[in-house]
């Protein structure tokens, strides 16, 4: 991982000396130690609304972020190995038994027998005290999106930085950016939660590297995997408990085959999986895809998405991700579809549907279909 630092040439030699004055006196805090998840927006706003037929929770105990965390699943993992138990505080909740995590192939979801109506609010709180601002919040779609944010858990320990990070904090940057999405479906009487993110890494080119460009980066489902887990601490699951639920998702069949193909009766995906599977495999993939979506419906199998297509013959340009990134999203010119999920034997078919709810063939929708198919 590249980390890079601005320079800032005038006034560092004294911002260095009060800093040291101030400072550290201890050789180990110098040294600094492995740090947690510690997300800083790149966007700050105003103080997130709920919608008023929903419960603020900010004022409950129980959902309060956990002090601490893991940036991948691995070290989650390895965090869990070297646990040492702590004195238990009377206030401290016991394990829940309402909370599971089940997996299919890479995609792992969090089950709650609790309705979204009591969940959701609770997660947009999970996402703003993680330290991300939240950039859509619909509880109609279900769909709870972050803004931009980095994680400056990602920037190397040394002791400048000790030593100059609250005099300075800008002059340190990780060179990635990452945007979580969260899916809350109600299914047959309890709510499952979907997490998934996107992330872009900042790439240097040009004379002596001097220019900055944006490039999107490879999604991690250990990632994704680990924020569901603090997620459940967050709900109320003892640390320990949401650990052994993670693992015991572990050995679940893989990823299911899926095939794209252009039939007479049109363009499609068949997904060797069962309705509900594959149902709620095309919902993560549209949320990786980076899809809009505006709406759903189960039992029709229909999701209601916007789309831009970004290979109509013109090549975007590179600069554009940098808007992304910073605000810069365009959705007034996104087009709405149907993506319609339908059982067919013992597999499932995936189509792309038109605005009048018409087959769509067209280069576009088999676009649309590759890139499904490419985040299943």
């Amino acid at each position: 991982m590249r980390t890079r630092m601005k320079t800032r040439h005038a006034g560092v030699s004294v911002l260095m000396a009060l800093a040291l004055l101030s400072g550290c006196s201890d050789v180990n805090q110098l040294l600094g130690n492995e740090e947690s998840v510690d997300y800083k927006s790149t966007r700050r706003g105003e103080p997130l609304s709920i919608p008023p037929d929903l419960t603020q929770a900010n004022a409950d105990p129980r959902y309060r972020a956990p002090a601490s965390g893991t940036t991948t699943y691995s070290q989650y993992q390895q965090q869990g190995a070297q646990a040492v138990a702590q004195p238990q505080n009377t206030n401290v909740l016991p394990e829940r038994a309402d909370m599971k995590v089940e997996r299919d192939g890479n995609l792992r979801w969090l089950v709650v027998q609790r309705p979204p109506e009591e969940i959701f609010p609770k997660v947009v709180d999970f996402w703003t005290d993680t330290g991300f601002t939240v950039k859509t919040n619909s509880p109609q779609a279900g769909l709870i999106e972050t803004d931009w944010a980095e994680n400056r858990a990602k920037i190397p320990e040394s002791w400048l930085r000790q030593v100059l990070g609250s005099v300075l904090e800008t002059a340190w940057d990780s060179g990635e950016r990452e945007k979580f999405r969260t899916r809350v479906e109600r299914v047959n009487g309890h709510t499952e939660i979907y997490i998934s993110h996107n992330q872009m890494l900042e790439k240097r080119t040009g004379p002596d590297n001097g220019q900055v460009q944006w490039e999107n980066g490879k999604e991690d489902p250990g990632l994704n995997a680990a924020m569901l887990a603090r997620l459940m601490v967050y709900l109320g699951t003892d640390v320990d408990a949401a650990r052994k639920l993670v693992q015991q998702a572990e050995n679940q069949p893989q990823r299911p085959a899926v095939q794209q193909s252009v039939r007479a009766e049109g363009a499609m995906l068949v997904v060797s999986e069962s309705y509900d599977r594959a149902w709620r495999r095309v919902g993560v993939a549209l949320d990786s895809g980076g899809f809009a979506v505006d709406d759903r419906d189960r039992s029709a199998g229909d999701y209601y998405v916007r789309y831009v297509d970004s290979d109509t013959g013109a090549k975007n340009e590179e600069p554009g991700f940098f808007s992304r990134l910073f605000g810069g999203d365009k959705k007034a010119s996104a087009t709405q579809y149907r993506i319609h999920v339908a059982a067919a034997d013992d597999a499932t078919q995936v189509t792309v549907l038109d605005a009048n709810g018409q087959r769509d063939s067209s280069a576009t929708a088999q676009r649309m279909l590759s890139v499904l198919k490419d985040k299943m």
